[in-house]
């Protein structure tokens, strides 16, 4: 059997200091098997973008381990973390984290050239080119419409060929016509390049397009079957 994308064992994660602190994620425990789509819903505080956000590396939990690609994140020091996290899972969020002064090329290239990876421009045009921005390579932020923005951050994600996109409502910030062009385009990618997708959205008719979603309450998964990665069969 295949190793699952993400499994996270007994995940437990408080934010904040003192009386403020928080219990948000409280034994979490989940796996996610290659090339699967995994929807993650609940209401708002229920602790799905934090656990999107563990399982990408961006939050340390305090208990528990979680395993991506194969690899034990807790093993893993920040600068190597760092590598691993640029290099094998692409992150797409709410808002476009695009810098202001870069073209739309230079925003998908530069993490690429940082990152070491070679011809990185030409990789990022290709980027581009797979999102329909080819004709706005040289285009600044402030000159792209919210929908090309996104696309630009999409770009950006899947450039170094990540094995898992991890997706924190990505649709948030656009009207309904790009929002669902996003998502045709991110399914689509996702089906040609084979790669694990986890969506965290409050919408549920585009959690249905998902192979299985995952519904958070108060930091626990509610129902404990959909905890476990579906079994593929030849």
């Amino acid at each position: 059997m295949d190793e699952p994308a993400v499994e996270l064992d007994n995940v437990h994660l408080s934010l904040g200091r003192g009386a403020a602190r928080v219990h948000i994620l409280k034994g979490i425990s989940l796996k996610i098997g290659r090339g699967e789509t995994a929807g993650l819903v609940g209401p708002s505080g229920s602790g799905k973008s934090t656990l999107l956000m563990v399982m990408a590396g961006l939050e340390r939990q305090d208990s528990g381990t979680v395993k991506v690609d194969g690899t034990c994140l807790d093993r893993l020091g920040e600068d190597a973390l760092a590598r691993f996290r640029g290099a094998r899972i692409g992150i797409v969020f709410q808002s476009f984290h695009l810098i202001s002064t870069m073209t739309a090329l230079e925003n998908v290239a530069i993490p690429l050239e940082l990152a070491g990876t070679a011809a990185p421009f030409e990789r990022a045009r290709a980027g581009l080119d797979a999102v329909g921005l080819n004709h706005r390579l040289g285009h600044y932020p402030a000159q792209l419409s919210g929908g090309e923005q996104q696309r630009v951050a999409l770009a950006r994600a899947l450039a170094p060929n990540p094995s898992i996109l991890v997706a924190d409502e990505p649709t948030g910030n656009l009207d309904e016509a790009a929002g669902q062009a996003i998502i045709d385009l991110m399914f689509a990618l996702k089906r040609d390049r084979g790669t694990t997708l986890i969506l965290v959205t409050h919408d549920l008719a585009l959690a249905s397009k998902c192979d299985r979603i995952i519904s958070l309450r108060s930091g626990r998964i509610e129902d404990p079957a959909a905890s476990e990665a579906p079994k593929v069969t030849a």
